[in-house]
Formats: structure tokens, C-alpha cells, sequence
């Protein structure tokens, strides 16, 4: 299945538009400039405000009825929020109603107050062939009026909803456009676009357009604008983010405006006299963020109950910035449920405050700074997180199950078969417990909870067992490093399933082959030739130009499996089979591009291009190919010879920027690890480390990183961000 996102909502697109109906016999197919010309009229700019009231963000519709409908993205208008629309010859509409919507197929149809407008025919997908052509006219990324040709590649099943997979760039600001086929009739509504390649996109076929229009539920304006939002009989939302209400949840996103991110949803009424209690049930989507109770809350000042990097915390808030917050408890609990649905809890007496987590006591306080305030609900940073059951009362019952209840359920499950239906008569035991369905979810949440726990441990052991096999395979003398062992140990820090020593094995038969090609009077020379001979010309080994950021070419497993790799990998292996020939050849780290250099016991030394075929290259050579890369002017410490430690922590480097690049932070770390057994006196990336570590939720292990800088004061770093590093690490 195809992976989507969403467009951004930044820019807007032009689709071409025909003049006749799907059942019209098809006319001369147009040229492009004709569609061009011809989709103008009908293309409109959707201005949707903030849920905040504050900025706005941009789409796309086009006219689908001369009496000012306009077809666009569910995603393009979302709930709640008020739509302006801009015609082609520049004159305002606020819409009127929402005619139509469809969250799942991602389609919705707005009205505004005008008449006479030139409306695009829709086509049928379903008569389009793989391979047809299809245009759009639009502004992608600000470009204006650019002109962009495709074919449709295939028809497709997404997430239960047709959709037409396109070969063509989908840009920023081409959601809620049309696609049209080479009569201009509109085909497919753009919706998203692919995160594996740039020239790939997807739209909403038409036939989930046109129920929509036959058969509307028209919602006006005045209506549309309350759904999602809060009741504002009940709560206040403060300091940004997103807040909603659906299906009786609340929900919020985004960061908000106060110091960490903070937002605030108070709930309006006062609270009951000394004492109370107050509890929410909430799950937050990284268990690096926060978010969770706060109570006794006026002006800058409250108090926060809430999970924040996998433990408990209570943290008295005396103004706005990290200065003036305390953290009073922070512990860990066996009864909290990572990534899953937890019940917190607070009873508030005059000089006392108890916290609960899943109805068990983690923290108390003698605290009593603030007495009075409303109580509600906080997030911090980027946390995205989901509220229900929020309550405040003088006691509020516990929602666990009984222990008898619990005990009564458990017996009757202790023979539970793995791999059947439940029987009748356990059914039938059960359905008389009351408590039955909560009790089965805990222990269902916590065997789930223990494998994924296990699981995490069995990662992390292997990769601990992997770092230290890397480790110790870089210890010693520059010319006893094994450079094939740490290659393809860095293959096995992202698969397990790398078998070290069959790889080893299957070079050193390798060598064994090339050896058994030359004859006995063979010289340096001779055994470099055949080496490029054997590696190149008879086994196809060659550089990677059409995938070439794919992580398989980091990995040597992968590399000697598909004979393919980025100029490093490559390198490394043509190194270590010289090695095991006799021959001393080292490394050069050009700017952009890695080759290697053959210094033979007698004559001159060759530098050699693997990434070519082994072509041996003049330095004029490597001066113009540097040059062509990078731009820099030559330097001559470009041709020494790169240290083996060197080698091991470019490989990973490479790796690392892919992990940046897919936002892939365990695997980021996983890598900076491994770069800093290498190369461990760098900075940069020990601070990368901490912070990665701390946005995953090792604070420990962030502080480590930064308290090891400031220790050392190691030249060129900047201490004050380092210090400054420490204190957001240490923010609450």
C-alpha cells in the first residue's frame, strides 16, 4: 500500500478544465496550452482561518457548478473553521455552507453567493487507461501558472477510498486541484503525495466527487464553525494549540505559545470547597511529551500533574518561564502504561496534595503555595494527546475493578488455550462479572506491555552487543583494523539477521579466486588489475546511481548481496580484498566522493575510482571531480590518506543524514553511538546525541552527553549553548 501525507495547505494549484460531458462523445483532445488557457476561470484560492483566529493557511477548489459550488479536499477546509474564497478575477466570497463532505475519501463541495460561474465537466476515471495522459496548470511552491504533464500509472485501492496513482510531481499546494484528462474533463481530485519519490502522487478518483453532488447535506456556515470546537459554556482554552471535542474526547495538537510549549484548557466552573479531587483519563502519542492534569490554576501560576518522559511528575508553576517552575516529585511507576490510556488523579486538601496514576498513590506534597484556581487540562511542547472522562468532585469513585472481582476473573481465565475460541461455559461464567471486560483489557495491556518491553529489550541488548563488537574492532593499531568486520557490523546494528562471518568467509573466497588468477611472476600491478577485473568486469560490482541515498548502500551485507554501493562501501571492500593480495591500499576522503590509492612497495602510487570500475585517476583528475562536486578550490590534504577510524564514522555519518532525512530518531541514535566509539572526542555530534537522547526520553543519558562537554571544555565548543542545552534538558 502506497504511503501518504497530506499536502501542505501553502500554495495553490490550476488543473485544466473541457467543455464537455462525461457522455458527450469525446472531442479532439486538446493541447495543453489549450487547458491552460481554458481552466482559468474555474480555479479558486481557499483562504482557511486558524483555529485560533490568529494567521491562516491556503488551498485549492475549482467551480463545479455555475451557482457557486466548489470541490476541494476534506483536509483542505477541516471542521471549524471559516472559508474564504478567491475567484480568478479576483473578487472575494466568504462561504455560505458546506454543501457536502466526506472525511474518508477526503472530498468536500463548499457553497459561496455567486452565479454565472464557468464550472469544470467531470470525466470517468474508470475509462482512463495506464499510461494516459493527464495535465495540471498551477503555482506549485509559488511558481505561477507552471505547466505540469503526467500519465495516470494505475488505479488503486487506499485505505478503503479509490484513488489514481499519478506520475507526475505533486507539490506543496496542489490538494484540493483537479486532474484532468487530455479533453479537460476532471478526473481526480489531487490529495496527497508520496514520501518515497517526488514524481509520484495520488488523487481522489471522480466517482467519489459525484455522490456528493447528487445527493448533498448541506451545512450552514453559522453550524459548521462549532463542530470540533469546545463548549465554551465549560472550558477556556490559554497559550495556543489546538484544541477539539469529538466523540466525546478532547484532543489537542501542535505546540503551544507558552514557555515549553504549554497550553492550558481550564474548565470554567468553580471547583468544589476543600477537599476534592479531580481526574482525566489521557494518552499522549510520544512518551517523550507531556500532558496531563492542572489544578489550582490563576494567571501564571498553578499546579501540573501529568506523565512527561515515561515517569509521574508534579510540578508547581510560579509564572511563565522555565525559571520560575519547580519540579516537586518525579517517579516512576510500574502502574503507568506507556503509550497507552492512564488515569490520573489528584485529592486536594488545604496543605496536601495526593497523586494517582491508575487509581495507585506515586506521588504526595505538603506543598500548599496555592490554594485556590481552576482546574483542567495542560500539554507541553509537541505532544499531541487525547482526554475523556474528566471529572472534578468532592470524591471521585475509583474505576478500578474490585479485588475480589479481579481475582474471580483471573481464576476463571487460568486455562485459557492460546490458539481457540473462548468456550461457551467460560463465556457464560464470565458475562455475570460486571468487571469481566476491564479486568481482561488490564491483563491483555499488560502481557501486551511486557512483550513490547521485551521486545525494546532485546533491541537494545543487540545493539549493545553490536557496539561493542564495533568497539573493539577499532581498537589497537591504525594497521590492524579489520575495516570488512566494522562494515559489516554496521550492517548488523540495523538487522540482527547479518551474519558476520558467512560475509567474511564469502570475501576471503573472493580473494581466494583472484589469486588463483594470477600467475606466479604476477607484480602489484598485475594483482590491482586483476582485482578491478574480477570485481567490476566479471562479478558486476558497481556504483549505485539510480538509488543511491537508499541505506542498502551503507550496508556491506547488501552490498556484496546486490553488487551495488555508494563509492565508501565500495572502497572498503576493494581495500580489504587488496589486503588479503598483499597490496596496501588506503583510503582518500575527497570532498563528495571517496576513492582509494594503491601504494605499491616500489614506483608510484595510483589513486583509483571504485565507484567508476577501479578507473585509475590522474590528481588533475581528482582536482576537476572535486571541483564539479563541491566548488571548493583544491587543497592538497584532500589526497591524505583517511585514517580507518575515519572511514567507519564517514560510513555512519552517511547513515545518520539518511536517519535526519526520514526522521528516524532510534535509528539517528543508534548511529551517533556508534560515531562516537569512532570518533569520540567530536562535539557536534555528542550534542546531537543529547539531544536526541532527551527527545526521546533518556534524560539521563542527555545529561551524560553534556555534563562529558562541560567537563572537558573541549576547544571550539560553545559552552554557553551547551549550558543552555542543560537547562532545557532539565526543563520540566
Amino acid at each position: 500500500m502506497p504511503r501518504l501525507t497530506f499536502c501542505s495547505l501553502t500554495v495553490w494549484m490550476l488543473c485544466g478544465a473541457g467543455l464537455l460531458s462525461a457522455a458527450e462523445p469525446p472531442a479532439k483532445a486538446k493541447t495543453v496550452e489549450q487547458i491552460a488557457e481554458a481552466v482559468h476561470p474555474s480555479i479558486a484560492v481557499l483562504t482557511v482561518s486558524a483555529r485560533e483566529g490568529k494567521g491562516a493557511s491556503l488551498g485549492t477548489g475549482f467551480v463545479v457548478s455555475a451557482d457557486g459550488l466548489i470541490a476541494t479536499n476534506f483536509h483542505v477546509i477541516d471542521v471549524g473553521r471559516a472559508i474564504t474564497v478567491e475567484l480568478a478575477d479576483g473578487k472575494h466570497y466568504d462561504a455560505t455552507e458546506v454543501h457536502a463532505a466526506d472525511r474518508e475519501r477526503d472530498l468536500a463541495v463548499i457553497r459561496i453567493d455567486a452565479k454565472g460561474l464557468t464550472a469544470l465537466k467531470l470525466g470517468d476515471s474508470t475509462a482512463m487507461k495506464d499510461g494516459q495522459a493527464v495535465v495540471a496548470v498551477g503555482n506549485p511552491r509559488g511558481l505561477k501558472r507552471s505547466v505540469v504533464t503526467g500519465v495516470l500509472s494505475s488505479r488503486r485501492e487506499v485505505e478503503g477510498r479509490p484513488v489514481l496513482q499519478l506520475a507526475m510531481p505533486v507539490e506543496p499546494g496542489n490538494s484540493g486541484g483537479p486532474v484532468l484528462d487530455m479533453d479537460g474533463r476532471v478526473v481526480g481530485v489531487v490529495s496527497s503525495k508520496s514520501l518515497v519519490t517526488p514524481n509520484l502522487g495520488f488523487a481522489v478518483a471522480v466517482e467519489s466527487l459525484k455522490p456528493l453532488l447528487e445527493k448533498p447535506h448541506p451545512v450552514p456556515m453559522s453550524a459548521w464553525l462549532t463542530i470540533g470546537a469546545l463548549d465554551q459554556d465549560d472550558w477556556q482554552t490559554q497559550q495556543g494549540a489546538r484544541w477539539r471535542q469529538r466523540a466525546g474526547r478532547i484532543q489537542v495538537e501542535g505546540a503551544g505559545a507558552g514557555f515549553g510549549g504549554r497550553s492550558l484548557c481550564l474548565w470554567k466552573h468553580d471547583p468544589p470547597t476543600l477537599p476534592y479531587e479531580a481526574t482525566v483519563t489521557v494518552k499522549i502519542d510520544d512518551e517523550a511529551g507531556a500532558a496531563g492534569l492542572m489544578f489550582r490554576a490563576e494567571d501564571d501560576k498553578s499546579y501540573g500533574f501529568y506523565p512527561s518522559g515515561g515517569k509521574l511528575r508534579l510540578t508547581r508553576f510560579d509564572g511563565p518561564d522555565v525559571y520560575s517552575w519547580k519540579v516537586l516529585r518525579e517517579e516512576a511507576s510500574p502502574d503507568y502504561r506507556p503509550g497507552d490510556w492512564n488515569v490520573l488523579k489528584v485529592h486536594l486538601e488545604k496543605d496536601h496534595i495526593r497523586c494517582y496514576v491508575n487509581d495507585k498513590l506515586v506521588i504526595e506534597s505538603d506543598d500548599a503555595a496555592w490554594t485556590t484556581g481552576k482546574t483542567g487540562l495542560a500539554k507541553f511542547r509537541e505532544t499531541e494527546a487525547e482526554f475523556k472522562q474528566f471529572r472534578v468532585a468532592k470524591e471521585v469513585p475509583t474505576s478500578a475493578p474490585s479485588a475480589d472481582a479481579t481475582a474471580r476473573v483471573l481464576k476463571a481465565i487460568e486455562k485459557l488455550p492460546l490458539r481457540e475460541s473462548p468456550k461457551p461455559e467460560l463465556l457464560d461464567k464470565l458475562a455475570p462479572e460486571g468487571a469481566a471486560p476491564a479486568v481482561l483489557l488490564d491483563r491483555a495491556r499488560l502481557l501486551e506491555g511486557q512483550a513490547a518491553q521485551m521486545r525494546k529489550l532485546a533491541q537494545a541488548v543487540q545493539e549493545v552487543t553490536v557496539l561493542g563488537a564495533l568497539d573493539r574492532a577499532l581498537k589497537g593499531d591504525e594497521d590492524k583494523i579489520d575495516l570488512l568486520q566494522a562494515a559489516l557490523l554496521i550492517a548488523r546494528l540495523d538487522n540482527d539477521e547479518v551474519d558476520v562471518e558467512a560475509y567474511r568467509a564469502e570475501v576471503d573466497g573472493m580473494a581466494r579466486k583472484i589469486k588463483a588468477s594470477l600467475l606466479n611472476s604476477a607484480d602489484e600491478t598485475a594483482k590491482r588489475e586483476a582485482l578491478s577485473k574480477y570485481l567490476f568486469a566479471e562479478r558486476g560490482f558497481h556504483g549505485s546511481r539510480g538509488d543511491y541515498y537508499n541505506r542498502a548502500n551503507s550496508h556491506m551485507s547488501e552490498v556484496l548481496d546486490d553488487r551495488e554501493g555508494l563509492p565508501i562501501t565500495l572502497s572498503v571492500l576493494y581495500i580489504e580484498l587488496g589486503r588479503r593480495l598483499g597490496l596496501q591500499i588506503e583510503g582518500v576522503g575527497l570532498p563528495g566522493h571517496f576513492i582509494v590509492r594503491h601504494v605499491p612497495a616500489k614506483g608510484e602510487a595510483s589513486l583509483i575510482d571504485v565507484f567508476e570500475g577501479g578507473k585509475v585517476m590522474t590528481k588533475e583528475e581528482a582536482v576537476k571531480k572535486t571541483g564539479e562536486i563541491t566548488g571548493q578550490p583544491f587543497k592538497e590534504n584532500f589526497l591524505a590518506a583517511t585514517p580507518k577510524r575515519v572511514i567507519v564514522s564517514r560510513m555512519l555519518h552517511n547513515l545518520l543524514n539518511l536517519a535526519r532525512k526520514d526522521r528516524d530518531a532510534p535509528g539517528g541514535l543508534r548511529y551517533l553511538d556508534a560515531i562516537l566509539i569512532a570518533t569520540p572526542d567530536v562535539v557536534e555530534e555528542r550534542l546531537m546525541r543529547a539531544g536526541g537522547r532527551w527527545q526521546t526520553g533518556d534524560r539521563d543519558g542527555a545529561l551524560r552527553d553534556v555534563d562529558w562537554l562541560l567537563d572537558r571544555q573541549p576547544e571550539g565548543v560553545d559552552l554557553e549553548r551547551v549550558r543552555e542545552l542543560r537547562r532545557v534538558i532539565t526543563l520540566p
